[in-house]
C-alpha cells in the first residue's frame, strides 16, 4: 500500500452541509441580521466621507448653510480647481510624498530590526537598552528642549526633521518584538547551523515572514507622515520645505479670513464679496479635506490584505 493509500484511509473526514440542504428559517433569520447590523456600521463609516465629497462638489452657498446632506446639490468641480492652483502647492505635494515614502521605509526597517535584535539574549545591554527604548513612550523633555536639540543637531529648515525623529518608533518596535517572538526559533537555529549570521538570519529569514507585521507599520507610519503639519510649523521656515498639509492649512485659514471679511463689508467691496461668494470656508475646508483623505483610503486596501495572511503557515515542518 502506498504513502497516498495510507493518507487517505487515515484522513478523518470533515463534517460538512449537503450542498441540496435547504437551510431553517433560524439560519435565515442569524445571517439576514449580521447583513443588517454590519452593513448598518459600514454605513456610520462610510457617510462621514461621504458627506465631504458631497460638500465640496455641491453650490458653496448650500453648503455653507449645511443643506447638503444625501446628495449633491448645484454639483460643480470649481472648488478642485482652485485648491489645485495654490501657489506651491506642486512643490508640497512632493515634499510630503518625499517625506512619507522615506519615513515609512526607515520606520518599518527600524522596527524590524530593532524588534528582532531585542529578542535575541546574546545582545549586549538588551534589557537595559529595551527598557530605555520603551520609556520614551511615557515620558518626553517636552517642546523647547527638542526644538534645542533639532537646532544643535542642524534639523531645523532641513528635509531630514522630516524623517529621522520618526525612525525609532517604540510602540512599532514592540510590535515586531511579540511577532518574532511568536515564530518558531527552529528557523534561526536552523540558518545558524548552515552558517548564517545574524544579519543574513535576519534578512533572509526573519525579514521575509514578517510581512503582516511590518504591513500593519506600515499603514501606521504612512498615516502619520501624510497627516503631520506639526513639524513644519515648528521647524521649517523655508517655504521650499512646506509640506501639503501645512500648505492646505495655511489655505483653510485664508479662506476663513476671506469668508469673514465679505460678512463685515456688508457687500460694499464688490471684489471681496464676490470672491467670497465663489468660495467659502466650508467649500474650502471640504474640498482640502477631501483631498487629504483620498490617498490613504486608495492605498490602504492594498494592504489589508496582509492583516490576515497565515505568512507562517507550513514554515515549520515536522
Amino acid at each position: 500500500m502506498t504513502l497516498t493509500e495510507t493518507r487517505t484511509l487515515v484522513a478523518p473526514k470533515t463534517p460538512h452541509r449537503p450542498r441540496g440542504e435547504r437551510q431553517s428559517a433560524g439560519d435565515w433569520a442569524f445571517h439576514i441580521f449580521n447583513w443588517a447590523v454590519f452593513a448598518v456600521l459600514a454605513l456610520l463609516c462610510a457617510y462621514p466621507f461621504y458627506y465631504l465629497i458631497i460638500n465640496s462638489v455641491s453650490a458653496n452657498d448650500v453648503s455653507a448653510l449645511g443643506d447638503v446632506r444625501l446628495w449633491p446639490v448645484g454639483f460643480h468641480l470649481e472648488n478642485y480647481g482652485e485648491v489645485f492652483q495654490l501657489k506651491g502647492l506642486t512643490n508640497a505635494t512632493l515634499v510630503t510624498i518625499a517625506r512619507t515614502v522615506l519615513g515609512t521605509a526607515g520606520t518599518v526597517l527600524a522596527s524590524a530590526f530593532l524588534g528582532f535584535m531585542f529578542t535575541q539574549e546574546r545582545m549586549w545591554g538588551r534589557s537595559f537598552w529595551y527598557r530605555a527604548t520603551v520609556i520614551t513612550m511615557y515620558f518626553s523633555a517636552g517642546l523647547i528642549p527638542v526644538f534645542i536639540i533639532m537646532k544643535a543637531l542642524g534639523l531645523t529648515n532641513n528635509f531630514w526633521v522630516y524623517v529621522l525623529p520618526f525612525v525609532v518608533q517604540p510602540f512599532n518596535i514592540i510590535l515586531v518584538k511579540t511577532f518574532v517572538e511568536s515564530m518558531p526559533r527552529s528557523l534561526q537555529e536552523a540558518a545558524e547551523m548552515d552558517g548564517a549570521n545574524i544579519l543574513q538570519v535576519f534578512f533572509r529569514v526573519y525579514l521575509p515572514n514578517m510581512t503582516p507585521i511590518l504591513a500593519t507599520i506600515a499603514i501606521f507610519g504612512a498615516v502619520a507622515q501624510w497627516n503631520m503639519f506639526q513639524d513644519t510649523l515648528i521647524y521649517i521656515t523655508d517655504q521650499s520645505l512646506y509640506t501639503l498639509q501645512y500648505q492646505l492649512y495655511m489655505f483653510i485659514n485664508q479662506a476663513s479670513s476671506l469668508a469673514q471679511a465679505a460678512q463685515n463689508a456688508g457687500g460694499n467691496l464688490g471684489s471681496i464679496a464676490a470672491e467670497a461668494t465663489k468660495q467659502t470656508a466650508t467649500s474650502i475646508r471640504m474640498t482640502i479635506s477631501v483631498i487629504v483623505v483620498l490617498p490613504i483610503i486608495f492605498i490602504y486596501p492594498l494592504f489589508q490584505r496582509f492583516f490576515v495572511k497565515g505568512i507562517m503557515l507550513g514554515a515549520v515542518k515536522g
